[in-house]
């Protein structure tokens, strides 16, 4: 089903509080996919995604909305920071394996649906060949007169139940050949692997090991269904995939920006990252292991503080093409209050369950909750604005003592409220108020 924008929106409300602005833009280019999707061919090739810009600080929210985008239509997404790239010609990675690494993410990707697909087939023949060699080890253990056919059915429902998990029995395994690669001309992504052409050549050899029920279990079952899939079918889909719906999320951004007043040195080789962004960006061929690939239609998102640097101190030609500009806000005290509690993956939910695997029940008071959002925003206001990770440092601090005890403390029931909260980040709230008075 094809999400209109705002079901997409309603969507990442389930898991970033506020920030609506960026929401419905990064909404509204998902939805153009679809749209131009629907397009004549001729149209479609005209039409490329209008990449988008974020600005704010750390912990807003920036990549979480790019990384939920890309789930919610199971697109081919990777995140990179610009800083890990220089120019061509100085040590660093190659702008372009930013595309290759998001034609294995689609590989990846393509080759688990297919496995799901494959799956029950692939499980009734593991299972069938369990049963064949665990049945002589059982008709010699057993002292009842069984027929065969009853011994295999009693077996394949142990199997399925999970009782045989911990037996361990002889599998033989056909021996995979290492892959050796070599990159012709040194050109990266024209990877030969010559393991898998000579061990072709030779054929398989096998070997014995021994493996519990549960193990070989796994092993077969995956073994099976590589068998089953179409590696060249995975392939292209994949290529197609990652060229038509991926998406590339480049973090860092501004620090890849000129500064004003800063050594020119560094500014050139700023600069020079951009340019090497830039083809990829406006739309290039590049050459992978699995083949050929064409940017144009890929969906790039590039974020970045700019606290020291601004927008416009990009190079003119890379800003032409970010035309969607969306800054993220400072998170308030509410925020705080709302990431707490409201999303699926909400920060108190975390520690809850958390605590529950040692039979911990905790609770928070709706004044405790309050407090704790109060200290992270103040925390943020008078220190490094760290968004709303700041949260997760206001929580360790809080819950230290019952992370550390909750395997051998007797109370298995601990409440928080607003007291409990203020004893134990009094210290750090009151060097969080000093901070302001520093001159």
């Amino acid at each position: 089903m094809e999400l209109t924008p705002k079901q997409i929106v309603k969507e990442l409300d389930r898991y970033i509080i506020g920030q609506q602005d960026a929401k419905i833009a990064v909404a509204i280019a998902l939805r153009n996919r679809y749209r131009r999707s629907r397009l004549p061919e001729e149209m479609r090739e005209e039409i490329t995604p209008k990449n988008i810009l974020m600005k704010g600080p750390t912990g807003v929210g920036k990549t979480e909305i790019a990384r939920r985008l890309a789930k919610l239509v199971r697109a081919p997404f990777v995140k990179v920071e610009a800083t890990k790239f220089t120019e061509v010609g100085y040590v660093g990675r190659d702008v372009e394996s930013i595309i290759r690494d998001l034609v294995e993410v689609s590989i990846r990707m393509v080759k688990d649906e297919k496995f799901k697909e494959v799956m029950p087939r692939a499980t009734e023949i593991a299972e069938n060949r369990l049963v064949d060699i665990i049945l002589p080890i059982r008709k010699k253990a057993s002292t009842e007169d069984k027929s065969d056919a009853q011994l295999k059915e009693e077996l394949l429902s142990e199997i399925r139940a999970g009782h045989l998990d911990g037996i361990t029995i002889e599998l033989e395994i056909k021996q995979q050949p290492k892959p050796i690669q070599l990159s012709p001309g040194n050109a990266p992504g024209n990877e030969i692997d010559l393991g898998s052409i000579f061990g072709g050549m030779m054929g398989g050899r096998t070997k014995k090991r021994k493996l519990t029920v549960k193990q070989a279990m796994d092993f077969i079952v995956n073994q099976e269904a590589e068998k089953m899939v179409d590696q060249d079918a995975i392939t292209s889909e994949a290529l197609a995939r990652a060229e038509q719906d991926g998406v590339v999320f480049l973090d860092e951004i501004d620090k890849v920006a000129a500064r004003a007043g800063r050594d020119q040195g560094h500014d050139v080789s700023r600069e020079g990252v951009q340019r090497d962004i830039l083809p990829i960006v406006e739309g290039s061929t590049v050459q992978t292991k699995y083949g050929s690939i064409r940017t144009d239609f890929i969906l790039f998102i590039a974020a970045g503080a700019f606290h020291m640097s601004k927008m416009e101190d990009l190079i003119p030609e890379l800003q032409g093409r970010f035309p969607i500009r969306v800054e993220l806000d400072n998170l308030t005290e509410e925020d705080f209050v709302k990431i707490l509690t409201e999303p699926d993956n909400a920060v108190l939910k975390q520690y809850k369950a958390l605590l529950g695997v040692d039979g911990v029940t905790l609770d928070f008071s709706e004044e405790a909750i309050r407090e704790i959002a109060r200290t992270a925003f103040y925390e943020n206001e008078n220190s490094e604005n760290l968004g709303a990770r700041r949260l997760h440092a206001v929580l360790e601090h809080l819950l230290k003592d019952v992370l550390y005890e909750a395997d051998d403390n007797e109370t298995k029931e601990i409440h928080i409220d607003k007291d409990y909260v203020t004893a134990h980040l009094a210290t750090s709230l009151r060097a969080a108020s000093l901070k302001k008075y520093i001159l």
